[in-house]
C-alpha cells in the first residue's frame, strides 16, 4: 500500500499555479471582467499560502495565518464589488468592457 501525504510543497505548488494563472489572466485578457477574475485568483493564491504556512510551520495557538486569509477574502470581496461597479459604469458610458478601447483620460 502506498502512503501519500499532502505536504507544504503541494500547497505551495497549487498556490504558485493559481498565482501564475492569475498573472496570465491579467496580462493576456482584454476583457475587464476577466482581468478582475485574474486578480481574484492571485489574491486566493496568497490566502492559500498564509493558511498553508500557518498549518505546517506555525504555532497551533497563533491564528495569524487564518486571520490574514480572512482579511484577504474580505478585501477580495470588496474589490469584486467595487470593480464590478466601476466596470458597469464604464460599460454604460463606453458600451464596451474591452480595456484597450477604454481611455478614461479623455475629457
Amino acid at each position: 500500500m502506498i502512503h501519500s501525504s499532502v505536504g507544504l510543497y503541494h500547497y505551495l505548488l497549487v498556490s504558485g499555479l493559481l498565482f501564475g494563472l492569475g498573472v496570465f489572466g491579467v496580462l493576456s485578457r482584454r476583457n475587464a471582467i476577466a482581468v478582475l477574475m485574474g486578480v481574484e485568483l492571485m489574491l486566493n493564491a496568497a490566502g492559500l499560502n498564509f493558511v498553508a504556512f500557518w498549518r505546517f510551520k506555525g504555532d497551533a495557538l497563533d491564528f495569524a495565518g487564518p486571520v490574514f486569509a480572512l482579511m484577504i477574502i474580505t478585501v477580495a470581496a470588496a474589490e469584486a464589488a467595487v470593480g464590478l461597479a466601476i466596470i458597469l459604469s464604464v460599460y454604460r458610458r463606453f458600451d464596451t468592457v474591452d480595456v484597450d478601447d477604454i481611455n478614461l483620460m479623455d475629457g
